[in-house]
């Protein structure tokens, strides 16, 4: 496995938490004036907008509180309803060697937040008529026409394989049911597979889709929701459906009109000292170790991650969230139609599929508890949801590292180690809420 592949699934020990509008709403503001935002954040009163400073303090508490036990080396928290900004603090160290303080620009790469950006684009290209949920995907990726599905093992230990029953669809795609795998997170034939030969590894999307290609669904499409490589296909095709390279369609429709200043694939060599050092917890040390910093950072990549290659800091994605949350309109310009982003935030998995006992390798959807997957959003990265965070490995979740993976946690996945610090983010953010007024 590369090292490029090593700090992508590595358990991040710096993160940042973006909370915004009505924590847990269900659909964007309709029927008012969709709020905007400032340029310069200035801080509002938390009970002008229905936050508690009672319930802040103890959110302050707890965050604090993560990085004084070294469950995070650094945080940066950012708070709003309505437009308004009520708390915006960082905690904690960038970098531990150097003793360098955390600070509210520090840049972090943001890893599984990438996926919803990434769905956006993709209902950008909806809107335009370029795809629809029940197409093929075959019809866009023609590398994609003879895919077959892992059936078992026979007596020799080799691997079976079977037609699908149905060929996987842009609607399986865009919510992570399609039958692909990350191969990084499980232990089956099919896992292996995408461990000895990592279409993560490629070094361009073209080449990416054609190692995919190559291998087997891990399930029959539609029957079992498996955290997945889909989001990076889905970069792939924003690239073909619209003509412009991924990274050059985010930065034109995306980043540019919500005036986005920091956030992209690289890091320009002028900003290199706000970029927070990526931790792992080391499990024989009992302690945080910094991973390897990426050589080529200030390039762009060949395979720009739609799963989780972009690089941010807290403030930029405040601009992305807020504008789902006004349902795809920010400061007058609007990205999405409201139409859309309620699509983007309806569950489309079944209860079938909601009680497959699939997930993130052991960490599975929990049975029966409403959980939901959205098309273009994922289990854990939905705007709204009081928890947006670093992906984790689910061994080192134990830790209470905080994660794209065993964070999930929060949102009806079940985990069986103990979560520490990090559940204790959300729980105190939904008490401020729930204490202030409507």
């Amino acid at each position: 496995m590369s090292s490029r592949t090593r700090r992508l699934i590595r358990a991040l020990s710096l993160t940042f938490i973006v909370i915004v509008g009505l924590v847990q709403t269900t659909t964007p503001l309709a029927g008012r004036q969709a709020t905007t935002l400032a340029d310069k954040i200035v801080l509002a009163k938390p009970e002008s907008v229905g936050f508690s400073s009672e319930s802040l303090k103890e959110f302050d508490t707890a965050m604090q509180g993560i990085v004084d036990n070294k469950h995070l080396a650094g945080v940066v928290t950012l708070l709003a309803r309505h437009g308004q900004v009520v708390q915006h603090k960082a905690y904690g160290l960038q970098d531990i060697d150097s003793n360098t303080p955390m600070q509210l620009d520090s840049i972090v790469r943001i890893y599984p937040m990438t996926k919803p950006i990434a769905g956006a684009a993709m209902m950008m290209l909806f809107e335009e008529g370029k795809w629809q949920p029940s197409d093929p995907i075959a019809r866009h990726i023609p590398e994609f026409a003879n895919l077959k599905v892992f059936a078992g093992v026979d007596a020799d230990g080799k691997p079976m394989l079977e037609a699908p029953k149905h060929a996987p669809t842009m609607g399986e795609l865009m919510s992570h049911n399609a039958g692909f795998t990350y191969g990084l997170f499980g232990n089956s034939p099919v896992d292996k597979m995408y461990q000895a030969d990592n279409p993560l590894d490629a070094p361009s999307l073209q080449a990416f889709i054609e190692s995919v290609a190559k291998k087997p669904l891990l399930y029959q499409p539609g029957e079992k929701w498996v955290y997945s490589v889909s989001v990076d296909i889905q970069g792939y095709l924003v690239q073909k459906l619209s003509g412009k390279t991924f990274p050059d369609f985010l930065r034109d429709r995306v980043f540019t009109p919500l005036r986005m200043k920091d956030i992209g694939f690289l890091v320009p060599e002028a900003k290199l000292p706000r970029v927070a050092t990526i931790y792992a917890w080391d499990a024989k040390q009992s302690a945080l170790a910094a991973q390897p910093h990426d050589p080529l950072i200030s390039r762009m990549p060949g395979l720009p991650s739609g799963g989780g290659g972009l690089y941010s800091t807290a403030s930029d994605y405040l601009r992305f969230a807020q504008m789902i949350a006004n349902g795809g309109e920010l400061n007058g310009k609007r990205l999405l139609k409201t139409t859309s982003v309620t699509m983007m935030r309806t569950n489309v998995l079944n209860e079938q599929t909601l009680n497959s006992k699939s997930g993130i390798g052991p960490v599975h959807l929990l049975q029966g508890a409403g959980g939901s997957e959205k098309i273009g959003f994922h289990l854990y990265t939905m705007v709204g949801i009081p928890w947006c965070s670093h992906g984790s490995e689910p061994e080192e979740s134990r830790r209470g590292t905080s994660g794209g993976g065993s964070r999930a946690a929060d949102r009806g996945i079940e985990d069986g180690g103990d979560s520490a610090g990090a559940r204790r983010a959300p729980a105190a953010a939904q008490r401020t809420v729930d204490r202030g007024t409507p």
